[in-house]
């Protein structure tokens, strides 16, 4: 009896270390995996998003992340931002095309997370591991060096993912754009296209500005949240590119 219960305890001691081998960077390198998105590297994706139609164009680390209504169209390159009317180049000024520049990539970004999150301006940081709604997840802190990580490096993100299948329930983020704030996304639906998971989300902000980032799983679970918008994309469709 006395040797089952050591070969017991010696059991649980192996899962429990095991569980805390895994890195930052190991659950993200998981999660990418596990919701397909280490597909979108060569890929081209176009979806809806608030009536207007967004495409992205993947190849190899060359990107083209486009979005159009009527006659108006924007492009983000390698090689920097642009505006055609009609098919013809439009001027705009710096301050104008900061702010489309960031509404883009912001849109294409959240669309197909976690992919990007292996950017090399990207820092990640473990914290302690949470229950919501009676699921175990990984707390996973992200945040950017300011080399490389765009005009919001300041911005901090936080991302619980599931400890059984890897993929990302709930996500945080603090910005400082537009006067600051903090928003919690909670998984609304998903869908899978062309071995891709993409998700919809409700969007909420918190009660008071008092509540930290880390803390919003809490104040969720609190009802200390107030839900402000959702995050839905419409007529998503995947071209996997050789």
């Amino acid at each position: 009896m006395k040797y089952l219960v050591f070969l017991f305890s010696i059991l649980l001691f192996s899962c429990t270390s095991s569980d805390k081998k895994l890195t930052a960077q190991q659950i993200i390198d998981k999660t990418i995996v596990a919701s397909g998105t280490d597909k979108v590297k060569n890929s081209k994706i176009t979806f809806k998003f608030r009536d207007l139609n967004y495409t992205a164009i993947r190849e190899n680390g060359k990107f083209e992340l486009s979005r159009k209504i009527d006659t108006i169209k924007d492009v983000l390159t390698n090689d920097g931002f642009k505006r055609f009317v009609k098919g013809n180049e439009a001027e705009l000024d710096e301050e104008m095309n900061g702010k489309i520049t960031n509404s883009i990539n912001s849109v294409h970004y959240f669309s197909v997370l976690p992919f990007g999150l292996n950017d090399k301006a990207v820092r990640k940081k473990l914290l302690p591991s949470t229950k919501i709604k009676d699921k175990e997840y990984y707390k996973v802190e992200v945040s950017f060096v300011e080399n490389g990580g765009g005009e919001d490096f300041e911005d901090v993100f936080i991302y619980w993912i599931g400890k059984q299948d890897f993929l990302i329930d709930y996500l945080a983020y603090s910005y400082h754009t537009n006067g600051g704030g903090k928003r919690f996304r909670v998984l609304k639906e998903q869908c899978n296209r062309n071995g891709i998971r993409f998700v919809d989300y409700h969007n909420y902000k918190p009660l008071t500005k008092e509540i930290k980032l880390i803390n919003l799983d809490e104040a969720f679970e609190n009802n200390q949240l107030k839900k402000v918008s959702e995050i839905v994309l419409e007529d998503i469709k995947v071209e996997i590119l050789d």
